[in-house]
């Protein structure tokens, strides 16, 4: 008889021992919780960040940019020699591929709320 005892007193020894385990594993896995979210939370703030200074970027871009496209269309509207030309015809190319490249920041950014473009 004194040996189920035995048994019944380390049964319940380790059933503790295992209790404190899980409670100090829940506790572990609270932390670990807690610190995912506190990274999501901080990546999500970095990505806002980003978000914005992609619609300020476009922004100081594109304002400038509508008025050299504007000029160079001007211009290729008097009557220039070759070269004056060809000087505007390349202006205004590369101010369409600038055009197409900030527009290609728009796919990457969200839109912001209340923000026009």
């Amino acid at each position: 008889m004194t040996e189920p005892d035995t048994k019944t007193a380390a049964d319940n020894s380790t059933t503790n021992n295992s209790g404190d385990n899980d409670s100090v594993g829940g506790n572990s896995e609270s932390k670990s919780k807690e610190s995912i979210r506190e990274l999501v939370a901080g990546y999500e703030a970095r990505i806002n960040e980003v978000e914005e200074l992609i619609a300020r970027v476009r922004h100081e871009i594109n304002n400038p940019l509508a008025g050299v496209l504007g000029q160079a269309q001007l211009l290729l509207r008097e009557e220039l020699n070759e070269k004056a030309r060809k000087r505007a015809e390349t202006i205004e190319q590369l101010a369409f591929r600038l055009r197409d490249i900030v527009a290609q920041l728009r796919q990457v950014q969200k839109p912001i709320k209340g923000s026009e473009d």
